[in-house]
């Protein structure tokens, strides 16, 4: 969901067919099991010149915001969560059955429409624009984000598809795709992972309909904005859009983990959407958040055609719910094909208790590195991202160990620490001191550090 930036509305189903402003590579499903219109999963992404990039057949120019690599491109069309037997899919069809199921429309087809194959470029106005995150704003920033020019990026949510898919017509939608986010290194952390749209409207007979005398009852008024409703919205429908998203997300939860689940809510403060929730799972004897929610920001409502009626939107992570459901230590796993890892998800149905049997845990090889810093253009994010791009998923962990500021040079020092080990084999010293050395000397050519190697 939208401005729910951490590891991660019911109304009558809508048959209206999508805008063709609205570019849908998935098609909405009325049945029982979605098809999508996938990109291919052999693709391949090229750079032939310095001034352009090639990607799922389109040419973008490249500018001063063009930060993509090549090693991120790579990442593109490989659709995890429509791979049949990846443990992504399972937790995508899990979901989609769940609501399937559960909210049907008058003629008993399913209420909820799903789109997971949803071209993962997007314009930088479908990315914060549509969803009135400022100019301004610390989470359009280079640092965070995989540009390919100052108009086009990689979705870095689901949410950049939340305007298109309601101003088509459609009150109750899930969508499903691989999000790009230039983030730290560790075993929960990658530069792609995988999410989960949800969202539903209600006009104000759907709303109230089943509340005793609820005639009279609205969905807006000229009020005043406050941490607890928007400013147009009554306080009745924004406490029954919040109990009905609530109740929603916990029978999820309950139908994914079970019954006696323990389930809490954490208040957010988000300027964009009120009220706003993460919720938390006791997973083990640990809470662990899974998602993020809240009601609908109007304004954004309002624009995409949907006046009157009011929502509510949720944004979880299938990674986030794999690594917990199935016990899976290493985000980096996900990308593995090592038949050793993929058939323990093969079953006959997507309910078969797993739990993932480690494979053989290869030692580790620690290299540390440090250098100056160039200026206060310098990010941790440019490190890490060069870090990948070199290293790969031989890379898993790099901690910043430690920051000294020079009192008389008036330079600052980093020291990170690069844990390599391979998911699949055993490393060597040879190879590993190759990829240490490439690191180095890119972080001076290219980052402009002065090495203390």
């Amino acid at each position: 969901m939208a401005m729910l930036w951490k590891f991660m509305r019911v109304a009558k189903y809508s048959k209206t067919a999508l805008s063709s402003k609205v570019k849908v590579r998935g098609i909405p499903t009325h049945s029982r099991h979605s098809s999508s219109k996938s990109v291919p999963s052999d693709f391949t992404a090229t750079a032939p010149c310095s001034n352009t990039v090639e990607l799922l057949g389109k040419s973008y120019p490249q500018d001063d915001y063009s930060n993509v690599t090549e090693k991120i491109l790579s990442k593109v069309g490989k659709n995890l969560h429509n791979r049949k037997h990846h443990p992504l899919w399972l937790i995508k069809e899990q979901v989609k059955e769940h609501f399937y199921k559960h909210y049907l429309g008058r003629r008993g087809t399913p209420l909820f429409s799903v789109y997971d194959g949803l071209s993962p470029v997007v314009t930088v106005q479908q990315n914060f624009d549509s969803l009135l995150i400022p100019q301004n704003h610390a989470s359009r920033r280079k640092e965070d984000n995989y540009y390919l020019n100052r108009d086009h990026m990689l979705r870095a949510h689901t949410s950049a598809h939340q305007w298109d898919l309601i101003h088509s017509g459609l009150d109750a939608f899930l969508a499903v795709g691989d999000v790009y986010r230039r983030d730290t290194i560790d075993n929960t952390h990658y530069p792609v992972f995988h999410q989960m749209e949800g969202v539903r409207l209600f006009s104000c007979h759907e709303l109230f309909s089943s509340i005793k005398d609820g005639e009279g009852l609205q969905l807006f008024e000229q009020g005043h904005r406050t941490a607890h409703k928007q400013e147009c919205h009554t306080m009745e429908a924004v406490r029954l859009v919040e109990f009905n998203l609530k109740q929603v997300l916990t029978k999820l939860m309950t139908h994914i983990f079970g019954d006696g689940l323990q389930v809490r809510w954490v208040d957010c403060y988000f300027p964009f959407t009120h009220p706003s929730f993460e919720m938390e799972i006791n997973f083990q004897g640990e809470w662990m958040e899974v998602l993020g929610c809240g009601v609908m920001e109007q304004q954004l409502v309002n624009s995409a055609g949907a006046q009157d009626k009011i929502g509510w939107a949720f944004g979880l992570g299938l990674e986030r719910l794999a690594m917990i459901l199935y016990d899976i230590p290493d985000i980096r796993l996900f990308w593995s094909e090592d038949e050793r890892f993929l058939k323990q998800f093969i079953g006959p149905h997507i309910w078969q208790k797993i739990k993932f049997q480690p494979l053989s845990r290869y030692p580790p090889l620690i290299n540390d590195i440090s250098f100056w810093l160039p200026s206060e253009t310098y990010s941790q994010n440019d490190f890490y991202d060069l870090v990948r791009t070199i290293g790969g998923d031989l890379i898993e962990k790099v901690v910043l160990l430690d920051e000294f500021a020079h009192p008389k040079m008036k330079k600052v020092s980093h020291c990170y620490r690069i844990i390599y080990r391979h998911p699949e084999r055993t490393l060597t010293q040879d190879e590993v001191h190759r990829i240490h050395q490439a690191i180095e000397e890119s972080a001076v050519r290219e980052l402009g550090v002065e090495g203390r190697f």
